[in-house]
């Protein structure tokens, strides 16, 4: 298999030119076809030898996903895309209409090793991490798709399949790649990473000071509840985990959202409601509370509508921040905690 381009970074690609014998400004020039125009064929570049053109073209692939099915609901509102990467694995990522705003939901690992319960991809179990490159290729298979129809994404949430901080290295670099001032140029406070809490890499996350978003999945107030669902608390204890996180907010400024998969009679009674807002008292961050959504592995439901909305009150009421994120393209297995391909 050619080498992945998008798994190059400006710096590597002007190395790559010098190599070649090539000016050092046609990095740049490639780099803006890529991610300025969506130029994804070298021989659209109508300014570069064509020597060159056949070179690239011969050494790199520009294809690390490709689109083998396509679903949408039924509102019209998401897209699940199910693609294959070069080696035959396969991925899926989302697309989420709000109004005026495009969100990707995109993956950075085929399976996940965290095996959380109610998770349909860590039922799939780890297969491999995602290269830099192939998590790039799904921000450009989207962009290039809104493109057409005269939109842009305006939202990255690195919520798809995989744990992203175990693939820590790869999804910073794409997140570069795609925050390039001289590229795609996009935000990092318009990107938002999601961990189950790993630990030291929140700890290194931290010292990066980065204006990424950072939503931690946390589904339980107390260690042994969360022990039940989530087996990565028995390396990283929710005691640690909140102390972590609470060095974040006041280290960075940032606010931290909290992810909370909410289970009809299990983690979703008042009690529960006022130990998680005692947990979390005093930091800056904002609870995002998510009726389970169904997977085949899990036999527990969603909560009820009147208990979402008690909990909600529950942690209102001791002032801490929340909201009920709303369903989105549950109807084809895009929500969260849906995301599932066969290995």
């Amino acid at each position: 298999m050619n080498v992945c381009f998008y798994d190059f970074n400006l710096a590597e690609l002007q190395s790559k030119m010098i190599e070649w014998g090539e000016p050092v400004f046609r990095a740049k020039q490639i780099w803006q076809f890529i991610y300025k125009k969506y130029y994804l064929n070298p021989q659209l570049w109508n300014t570069l030898p064509k020597e060159l053109r056949n070179r690239i073209s011969e050494e790199f692939s520009f294809l690390p996903v490709t689109e083998i099915k396509n679903i949408q609901s039924e509102d019209k509102q998401t897209e699940k895309v199910l693609f294959q990467l070069q080696d035959g694995k396969k991925i899926e990522a989302v697309l989420m209409k709000y109004y005026e705003r495009n969100t990707i939901c995109i993956s950075t690992q085929a399976g996940c090793a965290m095996n959380c319960a109610f998770c349909a991809t860590g039922q799939m179990g780890f297969i491999r991490n995602l290269t830099a490159g192939e998590i790039v290729g799904q921000v450009l298979f989207f962009a290039e798709k809104l493109k057409s129809a005269e939109k842009k994404i305006t939202n990255v949430v690195v919520m798809g399949m995989g744990e992203p901080f175990h693939n820590y290295e790869n999804v910073m670099k794409a997140v570069d790649i795609i925050n390039d001032p001289d590229g795609f140029q996009f935000g990092e406070r318009r990107i938002t990473i999601s961990t189950v809490g790993i630990i030291p890499m929140i700890e290194k996350f931290t010292k990066a000071k980065r204006q990424i978003n950072l939503a931690v999945s946390l589904h339980a107030p107390t260690s042994k509840i969360r022990d039940l669902i989530i087996p990565a608390n028995k390396k990283y204890p929710l005691e640690q985990l909140i102390e972590t996180c609470r060095i974040y907010t006041e280290k960075t400024g940032r606010r931290i959202t909290f992810e909370y998969a909410l289970i009809n009679g299990f983690n979703d009674s008042p009690e529960e409601a006022v130990l998680l807002a005692k947990l979390l008292k005093g930091m800056l961050c904002h609870v995002n509370l998510i009726p389970l959504n169904n997977t085949s592995k899990f036999d527990q439901k969603g909560s009820t509508r009147e208990r979402t909305n008690d909990f909600k009150m529950m942690l209102d009421k001791y002032g801490i921040a929340c909201s009920i994120r709303l369903k989105r393209g549950v109807d084809i297995g895009a929500g969260c905690g849906q995301l599932l391909t066969q290995a």
